[in-house]
């Protein structure tokens, strides 16, 4: 049965390019929550600390917070993009993911390689390659771009192709960042019927977004991240009003 849970999870990026030992001092003393040295002695960011949730079949759950909360770091996190480096995170049942129109794309390869190489990632064989390259072509609309390499492609392109191809099959577990209703409207008008049936067929949603019309209409649930914890986490109207009124954060502790 498709499930998510995570238990003391936590992400760290390294800052490769701050080397002196002066400079590590003073950014470790500014902000001694978010930045720490690790085994190595180097500074790192941690990105996430301590988070443990479980999103049960059926859920819709929207990621909240300000920029820099940790919200599409967790995304990408669920989607197995980053690895963590403390706690345990267990993810059942077919993903899909829809967080960067760029993500998982070989530029120097066109549409349709691009096309069959994710078909033959997932096991399909040459027919059903065939046969999802067609989709994904018919319902982009990109035509003959379909056989232009992806580096020449505009941001809508890719965003068309990625959607596609992420669609193309309906996941058990989607994973969706606010990139994908932010497209033109030509785009929008067309892939509102597929983006509404795929979100209602999915048996879990997680939504990383700023837009909390779009958490009241498409979510149940909403885990508000600040400072790469979780602060609140409960019933979409709860945690949304609880920000509309500027809810003070918890204290780190």
């Amino acid at each position: 049965m498709p499930r998510i849970r995570a238990e003391d999870l936590a992400i760290e990026f390294p800052l490769y390019h701050v080397g002196a030992r002066s400079l590590k001092k003073r950014l470790l003393a500014r902000t001694p929550l978010r930045l720490k040295q690790d085994e190595s002695n180097r500074v790192v960011v941690a990105a996430l600390r301590g988070l443990s949730f479980g999103i049960d079949r059926g859920e819709r759950v929207a990621l909240v917070g300000g920029n820099g909360a940790g919200k599409t770091t967790l995304l990408r996190t669920l989607a197995g993009i980053y690895d963590p480096v403390a706690g345990r995170l267990e993810v059942e049942g077919s993903v899909g993911s829809l967080i960067d129109p760029a993500a998982g794309m070989d530029q120097s390869s066109t549409g349709r390689e691009n096309i069959l190489l994710r078909a033959l990632y997932r096991g399909m064989d040459d027919a059903e390659a065939e046969e999802m390259a067609d989709e994904v072509g018919r319902f982009s609309g990109l035509g003959e771009f379909l056989d232009v390499p992806v580096r020449s492609y505009s941001a809508g392109m890719q965003v068309r192709l990625s959607f596609a191809m992420a669609t193309v099959i309906a996941p058990e577990v989607l994973l969706m960042d606010e990139w994908l209703l932010a497209g033109d409207a030509d785009f929008m008008q067309r892939a509102k019927e597929r983006l509404v049936e795929l979100v209602q067929g999915a048996d879990i949603l997680v939504l990383a977004t700023h837009d909390l019309a779009v958490v009241r209409e498409w979510c149940t649930r909403a885990i508000r991240l600040e400072g790469g914890r979780i602060v609140a986490d409960g019933p979409v109207a709860e945690v949304v009003d609880g920000m509309a009124r500027g809810a003070p954060v918890p204290a780190e502790g």
